[in-house]
């Protein structure tokens, strides 16, 4: 935190003069007999110059207008937040093992109270010392791979956690936890599900929707949940463990490429998508498998298929969108898009004469649709059955977020056209066709 993060101009120098910094206790005297008196908060640089941020008593911000007849006379200084870790929750022996690893979040931030901001603060070792009921699920074990927020990932950071999956399956874990933000986690499910085919142990992205010091988190919930599901589920895939509902009360686990992140605060913002989730851990209950035909625990034929090309792209059709983005994308090396047409799956027929001269060249179009339920079926209307001839390819009831990852895991490994579609119309976790075995799937 810088010292008087967002202030400027006279107010800064009203501060400065005040010698104090952001954190500490400050008094605002103004002309007209009124006071304020708080903790000295950052602001944005959005703000207006003369507005001077105090945290009252009572928790509130308020915005407080100064101008230089005002006074700002510091009361005391501020102590800087700390969190200090309780120690870990025993374990019992005979426990299945189960590694948590850390990769950032909500799940893994604190709200820092003199900016209202959630930051990344808590390692991995620090959620399972504040989960105490952890140790009665397994023996868990934790690490920080890396401490991001989810919209700053990209196809390097999916390979980093799929390769130390791998070792840790291979040092005979009985399941891996990865905490997430919860952004663009469905990413990184459908990454992990294309590299990691056919695992023997679960493995469970977890995120929260709100911070774990904040009385409402969903976070300790949600890692409980993983953590049951990494060391006692039947199931062997990798799945995304949220809120089923409002209440902590049940845990859906979602296949990790029929998932999408459908609400953006809500505690259950997590939604499968033409599926089931592939299980519900209900408090009373306990675990319902709600899917057949997934890769158990213990099931052989694992196979590791690590790599992503950054060379492709989605692209979401809206009316009058010219075609000139392709002609763009081609030019600067990309490979291949995902379409995200509409209904069934089209875009607008000036598209096809340069969908066909870019498919004629190697480029792969493929089209998924907007709708997020249902299949695309481009055979009952003439725009469809052109787009077809033109050499776009299907992609059957396929998410869109999870077709361009699988277009950067087989554009890694096919030499050609016909390679691609043929990786890209093969399941291979669960992604396409309804309920269909994961099959490992590897070209090199």
């Amino acid at each position: 935190m810088e010292r008087w993060e967002g202030y400027s101009g006279f107010l800064l120098e009203m501060i400065r003069a005040a010698g104090a910094e952001i954190g500490d206790e400050v008094l605002v005297e103004r002309p007209d007999g009124s006071s304020f008196r708080g903790l000295l908060m950052s602001k944005t640089e959005l703000s207006a110059e003369n507005i001077l941020v105090v945290k009252l008593g009572n928790g509130y911000n308020v915005g407080v207008a100064v101008d230089p007849s005002c006074r700002i006379l510091k009361v005391a200084a501020g102590r800087r937040p700390a969190f200090i870790r309780p120690p870990p929750p025993p374990s019992r022996s005979g426990l299945p093992r189960v590694r948590i690893v850390g990769t950032g979040g909500t799940i893994a931030s604190r709200v820092d109270y003199r900016t209202g901001a959630v930051r990344p603060a808590i390692s991995s070792e620090d959620l399972v010392s504040l989960v105490p009921e952890l140790g009665e699920v397994a023996a868990v074990e934790a690490e920080v791979l890396f401490s991001m927020y989810s919209e700053d990932f990209t196809t390097r950071e999916w390979g980093v956690i799929a390769e130390r999956v791998k070792q840790l399956i291979t040092d005979g874990v009985e399941g891996v936890v990865l905490t997430h933000g919860t952004d663009t986690m469905h990413y990184t499910a459908a990454a992990l599900s294309f590299v990691l085919q056919r695992p023997p142990v679960p493995i469970v992205l977890v995120g929260s929707q709100r911070s774990s010091d904040r009385p409402s988190s969903d976070a300790a919930s949600n890692l409980i949940g993983a953590v049951w599901a990494a060391a006692r589920a039947p199931f062997a895939e990798v799945v995304i463990a949220m809120h089923s509902w409002h209440s902590d009360d049940s845990i859906s686990f979602h296949r990790g490429t029929r998932v999408v992140k459908m609400h953006t605060s809500s505690r259950d913002a997590f939604r499968s998508v033409n599926a089931s989730p592939l299980a519900v851990l209900e408090e009373e209950g306990g675990l319902k498998v709600l899917e057949d035909g997934f890769n158990p625990r213990g099931g052989g034929g694992f196979l590791y298929a690590p790599g992503f090309s950054d060379r492709a792209a989605l692209i979401k059709f809206y009316p009058g969108m010219g075609p000139e983005i392709l002609d763009y994308l081609e030019g600067e090396g990309f490979r291949g898009v995902v379409l995200e047409g509409t209904g069934l799956g089209h875009v607008a027929r000036r598209w096809i004469p340069v969908i066909r001269r870019l498919t004629s060249g190697g480029f792969f179009v493929g089209m998924a649709s907007q709708c997020r339920f249902g299949r695309v079926n481009m055979r009952v209307y003439n725009t469809g059955r052109d787009l077809l001839n033109a050499g776009v390819v299907e992609l059957d009831d396929m998410l869109a977020e999870t077709a361009l990852v699988k277009l950067m895991w087989a554009l890694h490994r096919a030499r050609d056209l016909e390679e691609v579609r043929r990786l890209m119309l093969t399941p291979v976790a669960g992604e396409m066709g309804g309920r269909i075995l994961p099959r490992s799937v590897d070209a090199g």
